[in-house]
């Protein structure tokens, strides 16, 4: 995929973990914040999609600059809040990641389907997307809204 758009994530890819294999906070934030343009090409079809993201990104990114050495891994910040017993808050920055993680893993299915069925309408593709990797961990509202509208809201739920 040299000269795509996705050759900046493929190259930050390279630099996410330490020597010791520690996902480090900032690089894989950075990573995670290219595919932001990426989901304007899409239009309104994506706009939830890249507010969710772009909020749990920002809300690791708040926590990271409180101590920048402290959280130098994205291990440390989840480990606190486990210690603290705050993990499961809906507004914790453990839930932030397993929501952005989510997030990415649909985006890179709806991705996938997209080169592999040229075929497919958008609908189709997110659907298929949705199906496989985000349906599981929404409740029926959330997955009406989505066959409703084609696209829903990924994070925090």
């Amino acid at each position: 995929m040299e000269g795509s758009v996705f050759t900046p994530s493929l190259e930050g890819m390279k630099h996410i973990k330490s020597p010791e294999g520690e996902m480090l906070t900032k690089p894989f934030l950075d990573v995670c914040k290219l595919i932001l343009p990426v989901l304007d090409k899409f239009g309104s079809a994506m706009s939830l999609v890249k507010s969710d993201v772009g909020g749990n990104i920002s809300r690791l990114e708040k926590k990271y600059e409180t101590d920048p050495a402290k959280y130098n891994h994205l291990y440390s910040m989840v480990k606190e809040e486990v210690d603290c017993k705050t993990a499961t808050d809906s507004s914790s920055c453990t839930n932030g990641l397993l929501w952005l993680t989510r997030a990415m893993d649909f985006l890179v299915e709806l991705f996938r389907n997209l080169l592999a069925h040229p075929d497919w309408t958008m609908t189709e593709s997110c659907t298929d997307s949705y199906g496989k990797t985000l349906k599981r961990f929404h409740g029926w509202i959330a997955s009406s809204a989505f066959t409703n509208t084609g696209c829903i809201e990924v994070g925090s739920r």
